[in-house]
């Protein structure tokens, strides 16, 4: 008798749009803890620790568009401002954080600036904030990987990172890009 077994697949062969992959929440809040720690001790202000972890952000943002739209989208791009930001809002959200985010806002005054909000951000739960850093959001990191999923797509545009409505993201985007919107939708 002869035994059959079969052998190993490595990580490199497995093809990218297998089923979800969760993460234990435990996990996820000491690395992203030591994230902030790594951080925090290389900078001297709350705004200099922001902008480390929003550029932090960018390279996992950087890395994450390809594998989300090939998976959730079959690599078919959005052109439209709404609907990538939908597409963000959505299926990027629950890639990340297993839920959508809570809302998407455009500003009123500015055709240019939109507002993703989430109330209670999975990146702001774990993280006890010192008294002397008392306005530090270390949604800093998500608004990093927005701004890089959203620029990397051909939407150039700035993310910040406000305590509103619980967290908000503004993001600003370019005044070529609500022009090349504006041409799309005029067809």
């Amino acid at each position: 008798m002869s035994s059959f077994s079969r052998p190993k697949q490595n990580v490199l062969d497995k093809p990218l749009n297998k089923g979800k992959i969760e993460i234990n929440i435990g996990t996820f809040a000491m690395v992203f803890s030591e994230i902030v720690q790594y951080c925090q001790n290389r900078v001297y202000t709350v705004p200099e620790l922001q902008n480390r972890l929003s550029d932090l952000g960018q390279h996992v943002g950087a890395r994450i568009l390809d594998v989300v739209f090939y998976r959730e989208k079959n690599f078919k791009r959005e052109v439209k401002v709404v609907n990538m930001l939908n597409f963000i809002k959505g299926n990027l959200w629950k890639t990340l954080f297993g839920k959508e985010a809570d809302m998407l806002e455009q500003s009123n005054e500015d055709d240019r600036t939109f507002y993703i909000i989430e109330k209670e951000p999975l990146v702001n739960k774990f993280i006890s904030v010192p008294k002397d850093k008392g306005n530090l959001n270390c949604s800093a990191f998500t608004a990093g990987i927005i701004e890089a999923v959203l620029n990397n797509s051909n939407f150039p545009c700035k993310v910040t990172v406000h305590w509103h409505k619980g967290t908000t993201y503004m993001i600003k985007f370019d005044p070529t890009v609500i022009a090349r919107d504006k041409t799309i939708e005029g067809r």
